[in-house]
């Protein structure tokens, strides 16, 4: 060869070379496609819903801005105050019971006036576009038909009113808004509420109104104008930027999660890839010593094979991104009804761009050490690596530093979470720094420890430090392979065991709301004639916002604050409160002294210890809340602590009676009843006897929890499982090129008179010494990365299951075993004057 090849050279020779199904490249073009896809359907799924909460902000909420007081209706002033900015639609969101004559249920009572909806359309199932309905009307959820036995123009109660299945529910606008509900919809009548006697002084309800501005307002200047003119009026604002805080969150942290394991996969991928390029590279190894011999230069050699890795690169990229982009539909359909997503398909170009970008840029930093090593050196060391390795050349140093930084730079710039992405990063660019250390630490420790009699147990140690050894590689790769099984086994598990103790076993049959004080005695009577053996507990209940908190003399206005403390969130809108003569069953004093019973002195307040570590308050400290739109001051007399899994009365604030009872309010009770007990007719006589009451099942709500947690415990399921797949690619892949490494080595034993038995106890016992180290890394390396998922993303408890942790990593130790000794039996099909000529 004369001179050095053009491109259009290059790749003819390259294209002459590259087998046309890819064989060498196959474990990059897996890794990629996995490690893009995943990206792409992650980027593309997540755009598409914070487009839609982002779009669609104005229907989801059914207006531009929106103010929620609790237990009483907006004053002339306040609702003359947003009649100035634009058109109101106003009503009321309560717990009810309807009910017919054989059945009963709990339903979430949504009444609205004529100008509801401001945005959107409400449609019935019957493809009618409607808004509110007639009085003596009401549509209704397609559960509460189901529940209540009815359909279309048959007639229920609520509250002891009549009314008609006017149409069944089909989409309902601002559903997403409304947040987590007790039961299913029923829309009815702004006036229904009131004429059912079920707005009575006390009883729980909040009022909702929304505003449409009819221009271009800013939201946000709105509602902090409306803040300086009613400070203390305990609104709770929410705009149409913020339409859904609750969505917002969970796709915030879900869509964290997902790029994490996006770039997890990808992290493992790339080991893949750089396992699988240098494979690729030593069986061309003779090709390009050839190629040397002839003339070439060590930049044609980067050249020709440069534009073979970048074609499968870019193949396994391009078959990525399409695959996510395939099976974003589905993802989009199993979260319908949660979520605002279409389930059609999405193009989001951004987010491929990304996904392709990132893919691209792995397989140079992983790539660049073998192809650097391939170009530098001369024609006969090319010739001799199989007998006298390679040694490591510094330059490729600086191809994956700079792939590196271009990595946390794109993640940096494009992340919705920069920090979290470019520690993530920061923290795979460490772990891979220690398991090399590691690696190498085991080849030192292999050479130093004293030689084993058994000769098999001999040479598979003297294989973890040999010339050419694979033992760095294998590290890594195992490493990163393993710790993927124990995340997804810790995650899992962990989210299994939040289930079982978030959502208790043991917990009241009912929730009955709004019982009156005045019929209190008829309340138990009436469960005592119906269930003898049943236990009632009340108590007092109603509804106020903290206004101010801190020392007598320093009170912090919570309206002054810029930003809630983290663990505040009591702070945030109102709360239920209540007062006590004794200690709430359950609670704790941690400081502090309560009341007792009969206390007359100075208003106090209990306050749960958390918050109170959360705001630094002190004893002695002062309170002042509001209720109904009176400000009332308490001073703080102890903390206690609070067992929140447990499904019976928990308030943040609890006063002594004398602080707040005679604001109206009604009563709170629980019901438990025995095992295997009626509840039928118990619960037709509370509705019958009790119409402005609501009776919450417990049962049917642990369910609802339990679908919902089971739902985050398979979508983080199915996203872990990239990861895993991710790594059993690098297992494979990395045992895979180990073996085409020691050809050599077996021929020249079998040539020295060895078994195929011994041969395979040999490579089991390597494998297994390895496996045996590695597997303490992967279970610290895959438990700590899953606890941060948990814990610190998703802010779950860390109660992972042990058994089934270790039991996973055993079952991914057994098939590194398996896939190690099923790799080695072509080994001991190879001829040895054949293998010894291609030397």
């Amino acid at each position: 060869m004369n001179g050095e090849l053009g491109w259009g050279a290059a790749w003819r020779i390259a294209r002459r070379d590259l087998n046309a199904r890819f064989k060498g490249l196959r474990l990059l073009l897996v890794c990629l496609f996995l490690g893009t896809g995943a990206l792409a359907a992650i980027g593309t799924l997540t755009a598409a819903i914070e487009s839609e909460l982002a779009g669609r902000g104005q229907e989801l909420l059914g207006g531009d801005l929106e103010i929620e007081v609790w237990q009483r209706d907006l004053t002339d002033e306040e609702r003359g105050a947003l009649t100035e900015i634009g058109e109101i639609s106003g009503g009321t969101r309560l717990q009810a019971m309807a009910s017919t004559g054989e059945s009963a249920a709990p339903v979430e009572l949504k009444a609205v006036d004529t100008a509801w909806p401001l945005y959107g359309t409400l449609t019935l199932k019957d493809g009618r576009s409607v808004g509110a309905p007639a009085t003596g009307e009401a549509w209704v959820a397609q559960g509460a038909a189901d529940r209540l036995g009815i359909s279309v123009g048959d007639r229920f109660t609520i509250g002891g009113t009549p009314l008609v299945a006017a149409g069944i529910i089909d989409n309902e606008p601002d559903r997403l808004s409304e947040g987590f509900q007790l039961g299913p919809t029923v829309i009815v009548a702004e006036s229904l509420p009131g004429s059912a006697g079920l707005l009575a002084p006390g009883a729980m309800y909040q009022s909702k109104y929304r505003v449409a501005f009819g221009d271009s307002r800013d939201p946000d200047a709105v509602q902090e104008s409306l803040e300086t003119r009613f400070p203390d009026a305990g609104f709770d604002y929410r705009t149409r930027d913020r339409a859904s805080p609750g969505a917002d969150r969970f796709v915030g942290r879900m869509g964290e999660f997902l790029t994490l394991v996006g770039l997890a996969a990808l992290v493992i991928a790339g080991i893949g890839i750089g396992g699988g390029v240098s494979s690729y590279l030593e069986a061309r190894r003779a090709s390009i010593a050839t190629l040397k011999v002839l003339g070439a230069s060590s930049r044609d050699i980067v050249r020709i094979y440069a534009l073979q890795i970048g074609a499968a690169a870019l193949l396994g990229s391009v078959l990525g991104l399409a695959a996510g982009f395939a099976v974003t539909p589905l993802l989009a359909a199993a979260l319908q009804g949660l979520l605002p997503v279409e389930s059609g398909f999405v193009f989001e170009p951004g987010a491929l761009l990304i996904a392709a970008a990132y893919g691209l840029l792995v397989a140079v930093v992983f790539a660049a050490t073998p192809l650097v090593r391939a170009r530098t050196f001369p024609a006969m060391a090319l010739m001799r690596a199989r007998i006298v390795p390679l040694s490591r050349d510094g330059r490729a140093l600086a191809w994956v530093g700079g792939g590196m930084t271009a990595i946390i730079a794109l993640a940096l710039l494009t992340a919705r979470q920069p920090l979290l992405s470019g520690g993530f990063l920061a923290g795979a660019i460490v772990v891979l720094g220690l398991l090399a250390l590691l690696g190498w630490g085991i080849r030192k420790l292999a050479a130093r420890l004293p030689r084993p009699a058994n000769p098999l147990w001999r040479a598979a140690l003297a294989n973890l430090h040999r010339p050419g050894a694979a033992t760095g590689a294998l590290v890594t790769a195992l490493g990163f392979g393993l710790s993927a099984f124990v995340l997804l086994a810790a995650i899992q598990s962990s989210i299994d065991g939040n289930i079982e103790q978030r959502v208790p076993r043991e917990a009241p049959d009912y929730f009955v709301l709004d019982v009156p004080r005045d019929r209190v005695t008829a309340f138990e009577q009436l469960v005592a004639a119906e269930q003898p053996d049943a236990a009632v507990r009340t108590m007092p209940s109603m509804r106020g916002a903290i206004l101010a908190y801190g020392p007598q003399d320093a009170m912090i206005r919570v309206a002054d604050l810029e930003e809630i403390p983290d663990g505040a969130w009591p702070l945030r809108g109102e709360r239920g409160l209540t007062y006590a003569d004794n200690l709430p069953v359950g609670n704790r004093l941690t400081a502090g002294a309560w009341w007792g019973p009969f206390y007359d002195g100075e208003p106090l307040v209990s306050v749960d210890a958390e918050f109170a570590e959360a705001v630094n308050l002190e004893i002695g400290d002062m309170i002042t809340i509001g209720i109904l739109g009176v400000e009332r001051s308490a001073r703080v007399a102890n903390f206690r602590t609070i067992d929140w899994e447990s499904m019976g009365f928990n308030y943040v604030l609890v006063f002594s009676p004398n602080a707040i009872r005679d604001a109206p309010h009604n009563l709170a009770a629980t019901i438990d009843l025995p095992d295997g007990a009626e509840t039928g007719p118990l619960l037709r006589q509370l509705v019958s006897n009790f119409p402005s009451s609501s009776v919450i099942e417990i049962g049917q709500v642990l369910a609802e929890a339990r679908v919902i947690l089971g739902q985050v415990g398979t979508a983080t399921f199915a996203a872990a499982s990239v990861a895993v797949l991710a790594g059993l690619a690098v297992l494979i892949g990395a045992i895979a090129a180990a073996r085409a490494v020691r050809t050599y080595d077996t021929v020249i034993l079998r040539v020295l008179g060895a078994s195929r038995r011994q041969v395979l106890l040999m490579q089991l016992a390597e494998y297994g010494l390895l496996a045996a180290v590695l597997a303490v890394v992967a279970l610290a390396l895959g438990t700590g990365l899953a606890w941060l998922v948990v814990v610190q993303l998703f802010e779950f408890e860390w109660l992972p299951d042990w058994t089934e942790i270790l039991g996973v990593l055993g079952a991914g130790l057994a098939f590194v075993l398996a896939f190690a000794l099923a790799g080695s039996l072509p080994l001991l099909r190879a001829k040895p004057a054949q293998a010894l000529r291609a030397l």
